[in-house]
């Protein structure tokens, strides 16, 4: 799919740098204050950065991935300048 991860870099304050397969990269920042439950492994920086990809996904050890069309569609609003408030989907 066109919303597959080809490149992914952590960098600081929980963000990362995220390129598709069809070119549109950017940056996506994960609010500490919702990485719990599931999602509270990312808290670690430690954890946080041995991001990787998995299947197209932004994925951490396989554990957590990233849902990577609504990563996309996050990406691609920030590019036409939009706001999206609610974080990144992710499924554990």
């Amino acid at each position: 799919m066109y919303w597959d991860v080809v490149e992914v870099k952590p960098e600081p304050g929980y963000s990362l740098f995220v390129r598709f397969k069809d070119g549109l990269a950017g940056r996506v920042r994960l609010r500490l204050e919702v990485l719990t439950g599931a999602l509270a492994l990312l808290a670690d920086v430690q954890f946080f950065d041995q991001v990787q990809i998995d299947f197209g996904a932004v994925a951490r050890l396989g554990e957590i991935d990233l849902a990577p069309d609504a990563t996309y569609a996050q990406i691609a609003s920030q590019r036409h300048g939009e706001q999206r408030p609610e974080p990144v989907k992710s499924h554990p």
